[in-house]
């Protein structure tokens, strides 16, 4: 294969400050919570996007971005269609890898461990506080499934909107969350000369144990 320029020039040299074992927090919650509020300072565009991965019963990997609304230390939340393919394969195979991308301050975070649904009250908390039109689409979509055009879907939101004209959108029963309960986590801090910074928080019987990656 030959070497394409257009991907050879996208080069930028990252000359951030790094990131010590001395200057990481030993806890690997608090150290995600001291980035992403640096992220948000920084303006970061939507600070709180990331990918997830997951892997179906046959073993093949798929990965999409969503939105990261709550963590603590018992785990990472994102919300869903629990009949998308990505709820699928989290059945299928209840693990998933996060990673969340600061471009502009040079920084990824990795997440990995097991997942589970979060609870109903959870689910419903979370659903009430999106506006009434992102409550409609949620009901309305059959995600992750073939639809013949635009116009069936924009046909099925109508049916909603039809639905709860003059009420409440309450949450509907295939839609919900998933927590993503870490086992490892990984702060990678570009630095010059593609010598990066990384440092993996790995979870074991008396907490997080910490270690430095080579780039």
């Amino acid at each position: 294969m030959m070497v394409d320029q257009r991907l050879a020039r996208l080069r930028e040299e990252y000359e951030a400050e790094g990131l010590s074992m001395a200057a990481a927090d030993p806890d690997p919650v608090r150290q995600f919570d001291r980035w992403l509020d640096e992220a948000v300072a920084a303006a970061v565009p939507q600070a709180n996007a990331m990918t997830v991965a997951t892997v179906d019963e046959r073993g093949h990997p798929a990965a999409r971005v969503v939105l990261l609304k709550g963590y603590d230390r018992s785990g990472f939340v994102f919300y869903t269609n629990m009949e998308s393919r990505k709820s699928a394969e989290l059945e299928a195979n209840p693990r998933a890898a996060l990673c969340l991308l600061w471009l502009e301050l040079h920084r990824q975070v990795r997440i990995e461990g097991p997942v589970e649904a979060v609870s109903d009250r959870e689910s419903d908390q979370y659903f009430a506080s999106r506006p009434r039109e992102a409550r409609i689409a949620a009901a309305a979509s059959p995600q992750s499934r073939e639809i013949p055009d635009r116009t069936a879907l924009e046909r099925l939101v109508t049916g909603k909107e039809t639905d709860f004209e003059g009420g409440d959108v309450t949450r509907p029963a295939h839609w919900g969350g998933w927590r993503v309960r870490p086992e490892r986590f990984e702060f990678w801090q570009g630095r010059p000369h593609r010598l990066h910074d990384r440092i993996v928080y790995l979870a074991d019987p008396d907490g997080w144990r910490r270690v430095r990656l080579a780039p």
